[in-house]
């Protein structure tokens, strides 16, 4: 299994010009806790968690400095946390050093990349360099959820999820950035979040009408999409 067989595509971007307060919005609207940073061209730049929005002056959480914590953190430091506390662009803030991998990155590799760099997603990018996709630990943890007796996942598998996503991205009640599938031996996992149990009923109609699948597991979570 390869990371175009699990990953979550399209991707909500974000440009370095955005704002610190319009990133928390995204956020919150979407349901997610990371968001890549892209240039004009669509390539990655760097990506804000929420981690990074925590030690805000807004709400009062920047860090306090005690006299004995400035003598060990030094003024570099400090300055850095008051930039992370007080930046109107999220440019100032994002993570520069992303782990990216490519849509045929083995998800064993993947999983590899995450422990390795003590992250929880991993942008997907073509030979171009463009996002194309990201892999969560939720999705490898889908894949595992939804194994079955056969392991290898065959070219249908792959051409099922296929036509299942861009059936989807054509329909206007589909919050695809919500949504995610696996496929093995032809059974389909639906994961994710529908925004009604008509939307959820869709989706599921959706998968069981592409040739080829054999069953449905529906673990999709109905939660009304928030509006900002």
């Amino acid at each position: 299994m390869q990371a175009r067989d699990v990953m979550v595509s399209p991707v909500i971007t974000v440009g370095v010009n955005a704002t610190v307060q319009r990133v928390a919005a995204i956020l919150l609207q979407h349901r997610i806790s990371a968001v890549p940073v892209v240039d004009d061209g669509g390539k990655v730049v760097g990506i804000v968690t929420e981690s990074d929005l925590m030690h805000r002056t807004e709400a009062g959480t920047e860090r306090p400095y005690s006299w004995w914590l400035r003598l060990l953190s030094g003024d570099a430091q400090m300055a850095s946390d008051y930039v992370k506390s007080h930046a109107v662009k999220i440019r100032d803030i994002m993570t520069r050093e992303v782990a990216t991998a490519t849509p045929e990155t083995p998800v064993h590799d993947i999983a590899a990349l995450l422990e390795k760099h003590r992250i929880k997603r991993v942008p997907i990018v073509d030979k171009h360099g463009q996002l194309v996709g990201i892999v969560s630990r939720a999705n490898l943890l889908q894949a595992v959820a939804s194994a079955r007796p056969k392991l290898e996942i065959s070219p249908a598998d792959s051409v099922i999820r296929k036509k299942l996503l861009d059936e989807l991205r054509k329909q206007p009640w589909a919050h695809i950035f919500n949504l995610n599938a696996t496929v093995q031996n032809g059974v389909v996992d639906l994961w994710g979040y529908a925004s009604s149990a008509a939307e959820r009923a869709a989706i599921r109609v959706a998968a069981e009408a592409i040739p080829g699948v054999t069953a449905v597991n529906d673990h999709l979570l109905e939660t009304p999409i928030l509006a900002y």
